[in-house]
């Protein structure tokens, strides 16, 4: 069953075209890793996704409906920068995304619960500039899940980690996603990581390039890798863009 659906979906400013003709379906469930070069519309296919923006054409489904254009708790997000707030405890941080729900009484558990599910429960009274790298990174994971989303959006979450923290957050990620049975859409540029996490790799890039008007031709997902175990490994048609960890 499909959570998300993109159809003929472009996005443009002005005369410059990002996404054209993206159409595929995102199924219940998956772990979409999404590659390609940078500037290629990455991080503009996530915020369709997650309601942050809208297409200029064709339309994003959501359950079979017209997804609005505004987030919604069904979708959480993580971004490479930790988005946490720096004047709250670790603990008010995660009781924030519930105090605004309707769920305020029971914020403080939750948000105990969530904080020691992600490795932090020995951290609540902190601040976050306080907590190393990883450890703001669980923080930011911790804020989006805590309203209990369907859908996970990662951009880039692990990009700014040293590489032994990475492979730790390679692991909670992963354990998050079948223990809350997330549908998880991230971004990387980390090729080897996309196939190592992913169950299906979207590589997206330009089809069509116009070295006299390279702003009128957008990207679209021009592979597309179902895997069927881990550490797949990368085919050579998308050699090109391994990068090793940062």
């Amino acid at each position: 069953m499909s959570v998300l659906s993109f159809r003929d979906v472009w996005v443009e400013y002005g005369e410059k075209i990002v996404l054209e003709k993206v159409t595929l379906d995102v199924a219940d469930g998956a772990f979409v890793s999404i590659v390609g070069p940078s500037g290629a519309g990455k991080s503009t296919f996530l915020r369709l996704a997650l309601g942050q923006e809208a297409p200029s054409r064709g339309r994003i489904y959501l359950d079979g409906e017209p997804l609005r254009a505004e987030p919604g708790p069904d979708r959480g997000v993580v971004f490479q920068k930790y988005s946490v707030f720096p004047h709250m405890t670790v603990l008010k941080n995660v009781m924030f995304g519930v105090q605004c729900s309707d769920r305020r009484r029971s914020a403080r558990d939750e948000a105990v619960e969530m904080l020691r599910h992600v490795g932090l429960g020995d951290n609540l009274s902190a601040y976050p500039s306080a907590l190393s790298g990883g450890m703001q990174q669980r923080l930011a994971i911790a804020q989006a899940l805590i309203t209990r989303p369907r859908i996970l959006l990662l951009d880039e979450p692990f990009g700014a980690l040293d590489p032994g923290v990475r492979l730790d957050m390679h692991e909670l990620i992963t354990a998050l996603w079948r223990e809350h049975g997330l549908t998880i859409l991230m971004v990387t540029h980390d090729i080897k990581e996309a196939f190592k996490l992913g169950t299906r790799v979207i590589a997206i890039d330009k089809r069509r390039r116009d070295p006299q008007a390279p702003h009128r031709f957008g990207s679209t997902a021009v592979y597309d890798f179902p895997l069927e175990k881990a550490n797949a490994r990368v085919p050579a048609e998308l050699a090109h863009l391994a990068q090793p960890a940062a």
